[in-house]
């Protein structure tokens, strides 16, 4: 209604400049005298008349000095007037009289109007004609697949398997629907069927849909790809519609892939709504399911999707036939990160001293989103020093901004919230060193980033994926130890512990509940199942175990947080004094580094 309403506006802004134009056009120039016909007849009489011209009862009169003079006539022709006046008959001819009917002129003057008008009512009721076909058409096309396609040979961007590092048993998986694509007839001549359907599962930011472009890229085939929140309209029965175009559109061009990103938006599990089952989304699913069941032998589509939860999918999505191959993406290790991080870097100008191994070891638990987020992170950083190549120190100053957040360098702590600081983070350095199943301390600061006065950073020496109770015992002392400090050197207690406090709850908990790792207890979990589910997981929760063991389970998780209180008490009062020389350094120079702490802890 609003580009109608401005296209009206403008239709009559050019009309009112049209006849603006006509006006100034018809009253432009100096209007002629009128004199009357005694006048005139003087006029011929002293040979001052040039020319007259006769419309009707007007007079159209031009003087031999070329001025213009209107007039009008009697009921007579102008001659026989003329003659009764006594003008002679050669002073009559020599004033050129021309007589002329002015149907022309009348004409022109009452067909233009017509036309114009004539002429607007065209464009006008074109205009509304075109609106109304183009309504039509979006409401013809909105039951239509939008999704995006990219053919083989035309993405400039295309991606191969060489554009993605890491993930090498996910390729491996791979690798076998490339070749079904490029060469279905040695699979089908041997008996085989080929999974129709790919599932991609992992972390945010691991690479899932990076992959399946690889994939497409590899085969040269097209790619068809949509999200999943993209089939789920208001109107019931439109994303129906749009599986059915898709999978139709994908058929035709085959050999082709069909990528579902998120699917889960649309693949939950049915009948997990509090109404009714049959809404817009169910009946979506349903119809992907019956698309991807009924595929044609011969047909050359295979289905891939991708989700970071699998556990919410409905099961007949993943029954053979349809999603029957999982192919799990999981976060890449320092050999994967350090090929993740050259591939990021390769549009990068780098200095020589860019170590990728160094950054990869410090960077466990990042994903390949987080890895090009940090190569991206370090250029604009190197890009407002004003240098021309990135260096080593912008990679590792990017790490933190990526981990904890920007400094706040404009948030100044006071001289005793300072020290509080510094004495907390301390702590933390101080109980980590004095303990064996700790990770290294790489940099101590009470620079605040993000929502943090300081920070106290550990990274772990190598990629682990199991880990000891010893290793969570020792880690809850680490994370009271600023606790203590501050209980310890103030004899008061701050509210700068407070996400500490929440980590050590939740991680106390879990040995109790889900890793079996109490004493008293001994190995069972408490895991809660949902009741009731809706949108998603659970909206009610039922407990599987008595009040009995609710106590013991609060209990032992006291027992754990107790214990690691006493240690950290122990260490940093056996060490006070080394607790004040890590806080009088970070006191003066906001950071300590990790060859200097570790210089720190060696001396007696």
């Amino acid at each position: 209604m609003n580009q109608l309403a401005k296209q009206i506006a403008i239709i009559f802004l050019v009309f009112l400049a049209i006849s603006a134009m006509f006006t100034f056009s018809n009253s432009s120039g100096k209007k002629p005298e009128t004199v009357s016909i005694g006048q005139l007849v003087s006029q011929i009489n002293e040979g001052k008349v040039k020319s007259v011209k006769v419309t009707g009862d007007e007079l159209e009169i031009v003087l031999n000095d070329g001025a213009k003079e209107t007039s009008l006539k009697e009921q007579s022709s102008l001659t026989d007037s003329l003659k009764n006046y006594g003008v002679a008959p050669e002073k009559i001819a020599a004033a050129n009289i021309e007589v002329s009917d002015g149907s022309g002129k009348d004409f022109l003057v009452s067909i233009v109007p017509s036309i114009f008008f004539f002429l607007l009512l065209i464009g006008f009721v074109w205009m509304m004609l075109s609106r109304l076909q183009q309504g039509n058409v979006q409401a013809m096309s909105f039951g239509q697949s939008r999704a995006r396609i990219y053919w083989p040979g035309k993405d400039k961007n295309q991606i191969t398997f060489k554009d993605v590092a890491g993930v090498k048993e996910a390729k491996e998986e791979l690798k076998e629907i490339v070749d079904f694509l490029q060469s279905p007839k040695k699979f089908t001549d041997m008996g085989a069927r080929i999974p129709r359907g790919v599932l991609l599962m992992g972390s945010p930011g691991t690479g899932k849909t990076l992959l399946a472009r690889a994939v497409a890229g590899e085969a040269g085939v097209p790619f068809f790809s949509i999200s999943g929140s993209e089939f789920v309209e208001m109107f019931v029965g439109v994303g129906a519609s749009r599986v059915r175009d898709l999978f139709k559109m994908a058929k035709k061009n085959a050999p082709a892939i069909l990528f579902v990103d998120e699917i889960d938006a649309v693949g939950r599990q049915r009948g997990t709504g509090l109404g009714g089952g049959h809404d817009e989304r169910e009946q979506t699913l349903n119809q992907i399911l019956v698309e991807m069941d009924g595929f044609e032998t011969d047909t050359n589509v295979i289905v891939m999707a991708a989700t970071n939860r699998p556990d919410v999918l409905d099961p007949a999505l993943l029954r053979p036939g349809r999603f029957d191959r999982r192919v799990v993406l999981d976060d890449p290790d320092i050999n994967d990160r350090e090929a993740i991080l050259k591939i990021h870097a390769k549009a990068k100008h780098l200095d020589k001293d860019v170590i990728f191994r160094v950054i990869a070891s410090r960077t466990p638990g990042f994903s390949g989103a987080d890895l090009s987020n940090l190569a991206n992170e370090a250029a604009i950083l190197a890009a407002r020093r004003e240098k021309k190549k990135i260096t080593q120190t912008e990679f590792l100053e990017s790490i933190e901004k990526v981990m904890m957040g920007p400094e706040r360098k404009s948030h100044l702590l006071n001289e005793r919230e300072k020290k509080i600081a510094a004495y907390h983070e301390a702590g933390h350095a101080l109980v980590s060193a004095s303990l064996a199943h700790t990770d290294p301390v790489h940099k101590i600061s009470i620079i605040s980033r993000g929502k943090a006065a300081g920070y106290t950073l550990q990274l772990p020496s190598e990629d682990r994926y199991l880990k000891t109770k010893s290793e969570f015992v020792d880690q809850l002392a680490v994370l009271l130890g600023g606790f203590v400090a501050e209980k310890v050197v103030f004899s008061e207690l701050t509210t700068g512990a407070t996400s500490d406090l929440g980590k050590l709850s939740e991680l106390s908990r879990d040995l109790v509940t889900r890793y079996g790792m109490s004493d008293k207890i001994g190995p069972v979990t408490f895991a809660r199942t949902g009741e009731m589910v809706f949108l998603g997981r659970e909206l009610g929760e039922r407990i599987h175990y008595s009040e009995k063991i609710a106590s013991e389970i609060d209990n032992e998780v006291a027992k754990f947080i107790e214990d690691a209180r006493k240690t950290a008490e122990r260490i940093i009062t056996e060490r006070r004094k080394k607790l004040d020389e890590i806080a009088g350094i970070l006191i003066e120079k906001e950071t300590i580094e990790k060859e200097e702490f570790q210089k720190l802890m060696k001396k007696a």
